[in-house]
């Protein structure tokens, strides 16, 4: 899949966001996170364990939280919908209870 399945644009959740520009069906793959690795905390990085995170160098880093999202990052590091998601709605993923 490639960045024609989704726009960057304002978000009301936060900043910038990424938003489905088609139909995205559930168990799509929306894209694959390019990144660098690092072991200090930042602006969209992500922690694959408690010693090494990946900072995300895509437009995947948009992806804003939400308790009840529609896409989650698998271990190969490639986003998934995990519901049915229809054009012009943000894709979001479940940072989990300590995101702030």
């Amino acid at each position: 899949m490639t960045d024609e399945l989704f726009v960057v644009k304002e978000s009301d959740i936060h900043g910038k966001g990424l938003f489905a520009s088609c139909n995205i069906s559930e168990g799509d793959i929306i894209g694959i996170i390019k990144y660098n690795p690092v072991e200090e905390d930042g602006p969209y990085v992500l922690w694959v364990n408690e010693t090494l995170g990946i900072q995300v160098d895509c437009d995947l880093k948009y992806i804003n939280h939400n308790p009840e999202p529609n896409a989650c990052y698998c271990e190969d590091l490639q986003v998934i919908a995990i519901k049915n998601i229809k054009t012009g709605d943000e894709i979001t993923h479940d940072y989990g209870d300590d995101w702030i």
